[in-house]
């Protein structure tokens, strides 16, 4: 089974590039976010003549995630069922080919000392909390934009993003919880190394120069790691006409 996660900066603008990535890779699964449309405007019949299912949880203008699948996703479920702010269209998980998958686009929290700070550290606390609760369901299958680079490693240039959003101490705690919480990092699986990253500015030559960050994952609930035989970033999908400023991101089960 192969499961992809791409942050697509718009449904809209990059439905072309979606369907050929589709055609190209294959994938049984894929998680998107930051569609920036409404259920109602996503383009749900172009996929399913391209053969997938889509469990949609849109919002115009902003956010918006999507579950596309070659089987009917079931089971869909949006947001974390925890009686909190559910305002923004975050997380969408359902159960397909046996594992309950979600994709989850987290909060990017603008700048440290801002008001979207606090929001954003808040989420991903709620974020460890839910994944704590499907432990008693299928494998869990988190990908998304988490808006955090792990590790020095994830990051082309660590001193110039020392302390921000992405790689504030708190941030890199947040995503310690997540994994403490039962996941492991999918890609760590294949590559030890740095120089690896999902995305990269659209200004100062940030794709050109490499100088980029890896914050999109595909976190595996841990008994999945042993079924893991592969994980990969297409960094030819941000080349071209109009790309996403986010690579792709997949993982193989066997």
């Amino acid at each position: 089974m192969r499961i992809a996660t791409w942050n697509v900066n718009s449904v809209k603008a990059r439905q072309e590039r979606l369907l050929a990535l589709l055609a190209r890779h294959r994938p049984d699964v894929v998680c998107l976010q930051e569609l920036k449309t409404e259920a109602a405007r996503f383009p749900a019949e172009a996929l399913r003549e391209a053969g997938y299912h889509a469990a949609v949880l849109g919002q115009k203008t902003y956010n918006g995630v999507a579950i596309l699948a070659r089987e009917e996703p079931c089971d869909v479920a949006t947001g974390f069922g925890d009686g909190g702010d559910e305002s923004q269209a975050r997380l969408v998980a359902a159960t397909v080919g046996g594992l309950r998958v979600a994709s989850a686009y987290i909060p990017n929290g603008q700048e440290v000392g801002s008001e979207k700070w606090p929001y954003k550290l808040a989420w991903l606390a709620r974020l460890a909390v839910w994944a704590r609760r499907q432990a008693d369901g299928p494998p869990l299958v988190l990908g998304g934009d988490f808006n955090i680079a792990p590790e020095e490693r994830d990051v082309a240039n660590p001193a110039a993003w020392a302390g921000s959003v992405l790689c504030h101490p708190e941030v890199r705690a947040a995503w310690d919880a997540l994994l403490d919480a039962g996941l492991v990092d999918s890609f760590r699986l294949h590559h030890a190394e740095g120089g690896h990253y999902s995305w990269w500015d659209y200004r100062m030559l940030g794709f050109p120069k490499n100088d980029g960050l890896r914050i999109d994952h595909l976190l595996l609930a841990t008994p999945l790691a042993p079924r893991c035989t592969a994980a990969l970033i297409d960094r030819d999908e941000r080349k071209g006409k109009l790309p996403s400023d986010h690579a792709p991101v997949f993982v193989d089960l066997a």
